[in-house]
């Protein structure tokens, strides 16, 4: 079975979250510093290590629906990543993601010093498990 990336795209970091080998639960995989990283070769070494598929990149929403200024960068982002890989790319809803990574990574004991190196990753899972939440169930019996 292939697994599926979940990408949360930021200006300076990029986090990377990666399913199980059942593609039931989303991990959180690293953060690319892409000051450090050029991220879409790093994305496509990732893909081609885990065997993915499906490439699921958090689209920013504001929270009547519509796509704002950071909408636009990831939708070029997914175009040049999307020229470069030859997995599916799927833009999902990220509204609160980071929101809820902060809440989850402090409810674990993490300030907001801890935070800063893995909310990304964090939030990268949050994508990814939401979309996979949303996907028909394999092995349902009908």
């Amino acid at each position: 079975m292939s697994r599926y990336l979940g990408i949360d795209f930021g200006d300076a970091r990029i986090g990377v979250a990666v399913s199980d080998e059942m593609n039931f639960m989303a991990h959180p995989l690293e953060t690319i510093f892409v000051k450090k990283t050029a991220p879409i070769p790093r994305i496509r070494t990732l893909a081609a290590e885990k065997s993915v598929s499906k490439i699921i990149v958090g689209m920013p929403r504001n929270m009547d629906g519509s796509h704002g200024p950071a909408a636009q960068k990831v939708r070029a982002f997914i175009d040049a990543l999307a020229a470069a890989i030859t997995c599916e790319i799927i833009p999902w809803d990220e509204r609160m993601t980071t929101v809820s990574a902060t809440r989850a990574l402090h409810e674990a004991g993490r300030n907001a010093k801890q935070q800063r190196n893995i909310i990304d990753q964090a939030a990268a899972q949050i994508i990814l498990q939401s979309w996979m939440d949303g996907q028909p169930d394999p092995f349902a019996v009908l």
